[in-house]
């Protein structure tokens, strides 16, 4: 339970104001009535091949909300009345799917691109959480009649027209509702959808692109970089990682590290966020980084999150750990507005508004990213994707290894972990100093992530360190200081990052900041940020954590009204204001920067 802090406050705004009003839109938008199935031509509101996936991760948000504290008015009913529909319209032989239910009937397993089981996926997932929040299983016991009839028709009949998904997502689904029954044919199932892809000639693509954007150029085991479209390539990977470990199944973790790597050390924002091009939201090359046309979609940014914490469960690497953080306050979080009520689609690391402003005889221009957020969009994954994960956050802070008790993530929390007990009070990550109490737990470790970020640290505790982690000994009782050194700091890029080359990046702890117009009175374009760093911390209520005050230059005005002159006026002293990355964009549109060029200061 999440029950103090940053997270508490995030979570209260997400239950309270975002769930509440995800369900508005998409009832607006048709969503909701789409499970009716009973749309005809020349209606309005034409369901969508994904609706149900956007219904499903909602009743999946308010699964997760529902165990935290009491849901808002009207919530829970529209869950019950989602499902009454669903089951429903749910066929004789366990079908379920709105769209092709009711607009397409005799297009069902014929288009791989449809996401019918992307949408199984998403279903089976939102059947596990409402039983688990619930105790009441009418919702999974339907999802377990879809399962054994896509069981059916794609391990048995091979009857469809493709052999996997277009839309990576049921491999993960069918773990979990395994986990939740037991049931060793869903296992079977996800196994089999890992295996067959970019081995199955019925799924072949018409060009290398295509293969590259769902995935399916080369097998699970030989793929080596992170390729196509994020959120699919991500969902995927998952996958791999859960069949891993259920399968103790070395190849394939060892394909998975691969892909991991190669996305943190070479595809990956300073903000975790990931999906460089807007061409097929998708992994291009190595280093490809641009910074006001990165895409950045907030689903891939979970995505990232799933398989970092599939690859903690089989290994407790710090670096896993280090990714979810990254992605936790800074490429994921800048997706939802302060107040809840708004969601970014992709989140770029620069903004200069003069370029949104294309000449209206032009007819096409260079894409460019959101300047501000909106409530619903025409492809909604990403708002009920924040819902669900701001509500489920708590599942990423431990895993467990025989004796020892890994915590990943700090916040304020209580943790029951067999008969014991661990508790945590903290502000993290508005500073460092994490108070733990443990108690039940003689005999066992605790494990504590000591940041890649972090340099010093103190633990009042007796410990060992290794890999990454601070190792306590627990007796039945035990209480703990854990205080992490969090000064601001600079982080430089690889050279071969274009955008950031010979830039830096404003940190503290793991919060990226960024410059925004709307606190200067120059334009940010030509600011540089000085080296050796010279930064001020001050408290912040409205952004959550302080805001930082560094010293910096602007270029000097020397030109008159002429557009170029000579150089004759040098750059001048100035402070540039920083805020939390995540926080950009709520106070209106305005110029935002991430990386900036670096001034030499002389001491």
């Amino acid at each position: 339970q999440i029950d103090g802090g940053f997270w508490q406050a995030r979570q209260r705004v997400n239950r309270e104001v975002t769930l509440p009003a995800v369900l508005r839109r998409f009832t607006d938008t048709g969503r909701f009535a789409a499970l009716r199935c009973d749309w005809r031509e020349g209606m309005p509101q034409k369901p969508h091949i994904f609706y149900d996936s956007d219904v499903a991760k909602w009743i999946e948000s308010a699964a997760c909300a529902r165990e935290a504290g009491p849901l808002p008015e009207g919530v829970e009913e529209a869950v019950e009345a989602a499902i009454d529909e669903l089951e429903r319209h749910q066929g004789v032989d366990g079908y379920i799917n709105s769209y092709f239910t009711g607009v397409e009937p005799a297009m069902r397993w014929r288009r791989r691109w449809a996401h019918e089981l992307y949408c199984a996926g998403h279903l089976m997932e939102a059947a596990v959480a409402w039983r688990h929040a619930t105790g009441r299983d009418r919702f999974l016991r339907m999802m377990c009649r879809y399962a054994d009839y896509i069981d059916r028709v794609f391990r048995a009949e091979k009857s469809a027209a493709f052999a996997t998904p277009g839309h990576e997502e049921i491999e993960l689904a069918l773990v979990r509702l395994y986990h939740a029954t037991g049931e060793p044919r869903y296992l079977a199932l996800s196994k089999h959808f890992i295996d067959r892809r970019g081995a199955d000639p019925l799924d072949a693509e018409e060009n290398e692109w295509a293969r590259r954007y769902n995935q399916s150029h080369l097998p699970a085991r030989e793929q080596a970089t992170a390729e196509g479209h994020a959120v699919r390539a991500c969902y995927y990977y998952s996958g791999m990682a859960d069949i891993a470990r259920e399968c103790g199944d070395e190849e394939l973790q060892a394909a998975c590290e691969r892909l991991f790597d190669n996305i943190a050390q070479r595809r990956m924002y300073v903000t975790g966020g990931i999906g460089s091009s807007t061409y097929g939201e998708a992994f291009t090359v190595d280093y490809d980084l641009p910074a006001e046309t990165a895409y950045t979609e907030t689903c891939a940014a979970i995505a990232l999150c799933f398989f970092a914490h599939r690859m903690q469960l089989l290994a407790p690497r710090r670096e896993y750990a280090d990714v979810i953080e990254r992605v936790l306050y800074n490429g994921f979080l800048s997706g939802v507005s302060l107040d809840g009520r708004e969601v970014f689609y992709t989140n770029p690391l620069e903004i200069t508004r003069a370029h949104h402003f294309a000449h209206p005889s032009w007819k096409e221009r260079e894409w460019l990213p959101d300047t501000r957020r909106v409530e619903v969009f025409s492809c909604s994954c990403c708002p009920p994707n924040v819902t669900r994960f701001i509500a489920s956050v708590g599942d990423y802070l431990y895993t467990r290894d025989g004796d020892t008790v890994y915590m990943h993530q700090y916040m304020g929390h209580t943790a029951r972990i067999g008969e014991g007990e661990i508790c945590v009070r903290t502000a993290y990550p508005a500073d460092g100093h994490i108070q733990i109490t443990a108690r039940g737990l003689a005999g066992k470790r605790l494990a504590l992530r000591i940041p890649g970020w972090c340099d010093r640290f103190t633990l009042s505790a007796p410990h060992t360190v290794a890999a990454g982690y601070a190792y306590v000994a627990l007796g039945e009782r035990a209480c703990m200081t854990l205080d992490l050194d969090m000064p601001p700091y600079l982080v430089q890029a690889h050279p071969r990052a274009a955008d950031a080359a010979g830039k830096a990046a404003l940190k503290r702890g793991p919060v990226v900041y960024c410059l925004e117009g709307v606190d200067h009175d120059f334009s940010i374009c030509g600011a540089a940020i000085c080296a050796p760093l010279a930064a001020q911390v001050t408290a912040a209520e409205r952004f959550g954590l302080p805001v930082i005050d560094a010293a910096g230059t602007v270029p000097g005005e020397g030109t008159g009204e002429a557009l170029y002159a000579p150089l004759t006026a040098l750059p001048r002293d100035v402070t540039l204001r920083f805020i939390p990355y995540y926080a950009f964009a709520n106070r209106g549109e305005s110029d935002m920067r991430v990386w900036l060029p670096v001034q030499r200061r002389t001491e």
